[in-house]
């Protein structure tokens, strides 16, 4: 089969190589997909300069490619929920990437349905946002009548942690450009906060959650209008040792990552707030609600950019790269 290959880390990014390599065969707990669609994130570019090699040490050469969606081609002894012609998504099991290829042999934990209603070039766009706002409110551990506050709303996470925040009973705050301000409202945010006319930090305060997908130049204000005793938990900020330990990692990068993530856990610790570093992992479990959530009345929200082919596949990372995708970018690996 055809795959897109890392074959060294590079910090300046490097092109992945076009490879025929062997078809993978399913073990007994995993699924053999076929894959018609991969989304292209900046995970991806991450991955290539080699900035997530302490949380996940990749062998190479590396097939590359996180978040998919195909049907199933076979299945494992031991597989149960699934069987061959099932349509089916998911991010990659953080042990085992390859999405950018034309078969996968996923574990079944990791794979959902497909709700009917989504194409498989829509589906390809929805597991790393959908699963990164449910497991973010997993850390927070939210209870109705509470509040958060998501910092940058209005792009793809918005579209997903919004209403999961509204249906677990939270008042929502949001900011960004007034240009999506109807689009973010029909969601049911109960506040709009357009970045060009206040500042959020300004009008928010006390708020019980804040899920920060803007990293170091926000994060003190968003300690700022986070209550005494609050927890924020960030998509862009550094690991921590908090994060290293529930990530089950060794000891000795429970102490670096603790170092590294030190400026942020002070920031914390002024008014007895916490402070976790979220890098998303595979739930099928978690996916499979997020397609309950999500009724064909209230579909999931999704936007395709540019579709790429495999082989153009350095194009798409380059387009990734330069931010300005109004959508996801995705490789059409076969039609489905």
């Amino acid at each position: 089969m055809k795959a897109a290959v890392l074959t060294n880390y590079d910090k300046n990014g490097r092109k992945l190589e076009i490879r025929e390599v062997e078809k993978p065969s399913p073990r007994e707990n995993e699924v053999l997909v076929k894959i018609f669609t991969a989304a292209v994130n900046p995970l991806d570019n991450m991955i290539i300069r080699g900035e997530v090699k302490l949380i996940v040490p990749y062998s190479l050469p590396l097939i590359m490619g996180n978040e998919f969606a195909g049907q199933v081609e076979a299945v494992g002894s031991a597989v149960k929920r699934f069987k061959a012609g099932d349509r089916v998504y998911g991010r990659m099991p953080l042990s085992k990437i390859g999405a950018f290829a034309e078969y996968a042999a996923v574990e079944e934990g990791a794979l959902a349905p497909i709700p009917d209603y989504l194409s498989y070039d829509e589906a390809a766009t929805v597991p790393l946002t959908a699963l990164t706002a449910m497991q973010a409110f997993e850390i927070m551990q939210p209870k109705a009548g509470e509040s958060v506050f998501i910092s940058g709303g209005t792009g793809s996470l918005g579209a997903m942690a919004i209403p999961i925040a509204k249906s677990l009973g939270l008042t929502v705050f949001t900011n960004g450009s007034g240009d999506n301000a109807e689009r973010v409202e029909k969601l049911c945010v109960d506040r709009f906060i357009d970045y060009k006319k206040e500042n959020y930090a300004d009008v928010l305060k006390d708020v019980d959650y804040v899920l920060d997908t803007l990293g170091d130049r926000e994060l003190p204000n968003e300690f700022k209008v986070l209550k005494k005793g609050g927890s924020l938990v960030s998509l862009r900020g550094l690991p921590n040792g908090r994060f290293a330990k529930r990530a089950g990692l060794s000891f000795l990068k429970q102490l670096l990552f603790g170092f590294a993530g030190r400026k942020y856990d002070k920031m914390a610790e002024a008014k007895g707030q916490t402070y976790d570093f979220l890098f998303v992992h595979e739930d099928g479990a978690q996916l499979e609600k997020i397609g309950e959530l999500f009724s064909p009345e209230r579909p999931l929200e999704t936007s395709v950019d540019t579709a790429f082919s495999l082989e153009e596949v350095n194009e798409a990372l380059d387009k990734v790269k330069q931010g300005k995708s109004k959508g996801k970018t995705i490789l059409k690996i076969a039609e489905g």
